[in-house]
């Protein structure tokens, strides 16, 4: 048996790991290291590999399996809440791009209309694989930005096979209208069986697979759906990326979707590695370095024209420069699938050789930089806001879009109306606590006025806008926004307005800290540092710890690392105290330590059951337990004192023995 198909994994997998080690010492994105390690390994490098071929299967499997880890992450509804990105933003990206590159291409080069069109085609598609990974990675999906940048490259990847039919209109071979009206309705058949499917079928499969409690079965299904769907649209005449996409979305809707991307992951990383190392195997060195001028200025002109086109589109409907700017400079380069168009476009005329080496070249380089231009881009945009020609566009949009009025005091101010906004504004609403919310999307603020929220448009960024707000007034600011950058500089100005006012933050990593109270933020809450002490409180009290015991542990890690305000919620289910309650009714306890006010006192004098409406069924004392102790029964240092009743009334009894 022939092991040569090795050679070339192996080759891949050193190189690259080497590779991305050393740049991950100055701290450059893993995604750049993959494509060095693919100009370096390639045919046009040192020529590790001759034939690209040899991974084509394995990174078109990446691919697929990248954009299956994304569908996961997002809803049928979610989806649909996205029309307004997908089908205005995308197809006003797409044909714009296409009519500018077109008229410069017959205008300033002389050529042919046909050729023109195609060059607007293969220029208008953007890397969903390197955008989507670097949003996810930095957690930025679910951003006003994210969420832009998702709708226009779903619908540049719903154009692929229409736009590869335009293409052999173009060159008169193999196309004609008939053919293209056919796979757009493939298409909407296709949308429409994973709808249905996804609701009917998908939910009782794998439920009745998780009852196996085989785990091989599980990921062989899950890879089964994965592949399958993606196999069902390629041979339907749609992209294999597409069909994993939306296998993701069909797997989304179970409660099994978080499962599924654990096991999946381990492959994905490992796949999607090696389609990145497959494109940078294409970059022709040589080529770049005899033609260097003439590649920078297209590469140039590519960032310009198209971060210039999807900033005026995104303006026009969204009135936020910065959400304009980051969404441009996230979307510049040219895409993965570009190639295929390209490669098609050169098996059939439209390209001559030198063209195609040009565009390639051009195109790995737009891809290259992109890791690097999506992690320095806030710094980008902060540094244009100070220009006064974007100065004069914010307050264009102010005028028109802002009217914030707020003459409130010792209110909360909330930016960001996300899960963690929405949640707080409902709790501070239901116990009469005055607030103000400040969202950067226009159609949350616009469905929320409706429904009676005191929400407002605008930059938190904004000195201005925060004046609006009642900043000087304000007791209280909390950011929950998916922006490091932007959180920074809010709390930066806020402090400077108001040096009393109380600043909590959420963000997403430890290591973004330490900074943020640097720059006056009161108090910080890391997502990962939380999600750690919510699992080793539910581990204590699972153990039988009293719950005043742990509250104390969390309050002093927080002292001693990172403190915050949360309490998190403790599971009631217990095991170091086993009995037997009846529904609605939990059991809690309380260790009575030094000093407490509880010591010397009875049962009957400290009158629990009226007071916090708990009844004590046991009281612990070191190795002996006293079951229904008797009303005179008198509390010592040490014991803990066990109890029962519903969920506010062991709330109720924790704060009457701390003597709250």
């Amino acid at each position: 048996m022939d092991y040569n198909f090795l050679q070339p994994i192996l080759i891949i997998f050193g190189v690259s790991g080497l590779i991305i080690y050393l740049l991950g010492k100055i701290k450059i994105p893993s995604v750049v290291g993959f494509l060095i390690a693919g100009a370096i390994i390639g045919p046009y490098g040192m020529a590790f590999i001759k034939e690209p071929q040899d991974v084509e299967v394995i990174a078109e499997i990446g691919v697929m399996l990248l954009m299956f880890t994304i569908g996961i992450e997002f809803s049928i509804p979610r989806l649909m809440s996205l029309k307004k990105e997908v089908f205005l933003f995308g197809s006003l990206q797409v044909i714009t791009t296409i009519i500018v590159i077109t008229l410069i291409s017959l205008l300033a080069f002389n050529i042919s209309l046909n050729i023109s069109i195609f060059y607007g085609f293969i220029v208008a598609l953007s890397s969903t694989a390197i955008v989507m990974k670097l949003l996810f990675d930095r957690g930025e999906l679910n951003s006003p930005h994210g969420k832009v940048c998702l709708g226009i490259l779903l619908f540049q990847d719903l154009c692929v096979v229409p736009l590869m039919l335009f293409t052999q209109m173009l060159s008169g071979q193999n196309g004609n209208y008939y053919n293209f009206f056919i796979v757009i309705f493939k298409a909407l058949l296709i949308l429409s069986v994973v709808f249905i499917f996804s609701r009917a079928a998908v939910p009782y499969i794998l439920h009745e697979i998780v009852k196996t409690r085989s785990r091989e079965l599980f990921i062989i299904i899950i890879i089964f759906i994965c592949l399958g769907t993606a196999f069902f649209t390629y041979k339907l005449g749609l992209s294999l990326a597409l069909g994993a996409f939306l296998a993701g979305i069909v797997i989304s809707e179970s409660e099994y979707s978080a499962q599924a991307v654990s096991d999946i992951l381990p492959f994905k990383e490992t796949f999607s590695g090696i389609f990145f190392i497959s494109v940078g195997m294409l970059l022709n060195i040589n080529y770049v370095k005899q033609h260097i001028v003439e590649e920078t200025i297209i590469v140039g002109n590519i960032f310009i024209l198209k971060s210039l086109i999807i900033v005026l589109i995104v303006y026009v409907f969204i009135h936020s420069i910065k959400l304009s700017l980051k969404s441009a400079l996230a979307l510049s380069q040219i895409g993965e699938f570009s190639f295929i168009l390209a490669f098609t476009g050169k098996s059939i005329g439209l390209l001559d050789e030198t063209a195609y080496q040009s565009f390639i070249s051009a195109s790995v380089v737009t891809m290259l930089v992109t890791p690097l231009i999506i992690r320095y881009s806030p710094y980008v945009i902060d540094y244009l806001m100070q220009k006064n020609f974007f100065k004069n566009l914010e307050k264009i949009k102010r005028i028109k879009k802002t009217d914030i009025i707020v003459k409130k005091s010792n209110h909360v101010i909330i930016i960001g109306f996300g899960l963690n906004g929405r949640n707080l504004a409902r709790i501070l609403k239901e116990i009469n606590i005055p607030y103000v919310i400040l969202e950067l999307n226009p159609d949350t603020v616009r469905k929320m006025k409706k429904k009676g929220e005191p929400i407002y448009y605008g930059d938190g960024t904004s000195p201005e806008i925060l004046h609006k707000l009642g900043i000087h007034r304000a007791k209280m600011l909390v950011i929950a926004i998916s922006d490091p950058l932007a959180t920074r500089k809010i709390v930066q100005i806020a402090k400077t307005e108001n040096p009393k006012i109380h600043i909590i933050v959420r963000t997403r990593f430890v290591t973004e800290i330490d900074e943020l109270r640097k720059l006056g933020a009161n108090e910080v809450i890391p997502e990962e540092f939380e999600t750690s002490l919510e699992i080793f409180s539910r581990v204590l009290h699972h153990f039988g710890i009293p719950r005043n015991k742990i509250v104390q542990m969390l309050e002093q890690i927080r002292v001693e690392g990172y403190e915050i305000l949360r309490i998190p919620e403790i599971y009631e289910t217990r095991t170091g105290l086993e009995c037997v309650i009846f529904e609605g009714l939990e059991m809690d306890s309380f260790e009575i330590e030094k000093n407490s006010w509880l010591i010397g006192k009875s049962i009957k004098s400290i009158d629990i059951r009226s007071k916090a409406g708990v009844t004590v069924i046991a009281v612990q004392r070191g190795e002996k337990t006293f079951l229904n102790p008797p009303a005179d029964f008198s509390l010592k240092e040490g014991d803990i004192i066990v109890y029962v009743g519903n969920k506010k009334q062991l709330i109720n009894a924790l704060n009457f023995f701390q003597g709250n």
